[in-house]
């Protein structure tokens, strides 16, 4: 009886006791709720702007040293194209069992590889970025407004001269860089070139109609290293070589 008079004294005397545990926790929940909103509204603070920066770093690039910037992207794509285009072959699966060998047999090409490179970066971006420029010079000296400019582009870049230049170009420079000889690399576009017009016609008609509607010009050469690296893949696993000579052969010139 002794024992509850003091504490019911006991809580008469610090009214305050009894109610300050709630409002202290109340107030705890509060700051811990603001410390972690804080927290992670600085987290998406932090990606957003190492996304912004950069972006902001190659568009600071793109716009001092265009071609140069064009010049090592197109080699960094080229190049993952040619692995893309060397190691799928070995990832697929045939039903008649003769992966297995295909894939013990299989020895990555190195030098393929950096000739892929090399013309990525020393022959197909710094002509391709003139070959954009001179698109829109001449849409804009012709006065194409609206849709007629997607559709002047790719009349122009796929019928007229750029793509059986470009595909020229690639396969008698992979052929100079393979060491052989005039007639030989001749020989070769002879044989390739039609097929490889015919098979850019059918992919890349609707990618680029879309890409120079949308895309900024200083933009518009990456979309198609970008997409080359799945058209590479696509051409990999519909055409899988059987030797490397043909497997080069498969492997269609980008845009």
């Amino acid at each position: 009886m002794a024992l509850y008079q003091r504490v019911g004294k006991s809580l008469l005397l610090s009214p305050r006791s009894a109610s300050s545990s709630p409002i202290v926790t109340a107030t705890s929940l509060a700051r811990r709720a603001r410390f972690l909103s804080t927290e992670a509204a600085a987290t998406s603070a932090s990606t957003t702007a190492k996304r912004k920066g950069f972006v902001e770093w190659y568009e600071g690039h793109l716009n001092a040293r265009p071609v140069l910037t064009k010049a090592i992207t197109g080699a960094c794509l080229w190049g993952l194209g040619d692995v893309v285009a060397q190691v799928v072959p070995t990832l697929i699966q045939d039903e008649d069992g003769d992966d297995d060998t295909t894939k013990k047999e299989f020895k990555y090409d190195i030098p393929r590889t950096a000739r892929a490179v090399t013309f990525g970066f020393v022959i197909h971006a710094p002509l391709s970025h003139l070959h954009f420029n001179l698109l829109e010079w001449m849409t804009v000296k012709g006065g194409f407004t609206g849709l007629s400019i997607p559709i002047f582009k790719t009349v122009m870049e796929q019928f007229v001269y750029w793509s059986w230049f470009s595909n020229s170009l690639y396969h008698g420079a992979m052929g100079a860089m393979q060491g052989k000889n005039l007639d030989e690399i001749q020989n070769r576009i002879k044989d390739v070139l039609w097929g490889t017009q015919v098979a850019q016609w059918k992919f890349w008609i609707p990618v680029q109609l879309l890409n120079f509607q949308f895309v900024p010009v200083r933009h518009q050469l990456n979309v198609v290293l970008l997409t080359s690296v799945v058209w590479t893949a696509l051409l990999s696993a519909w055409y899988p070589p059987e030797e490397e000579a043909e497997g080069e052969d498969s492997e269609e010139k980008k845009d």
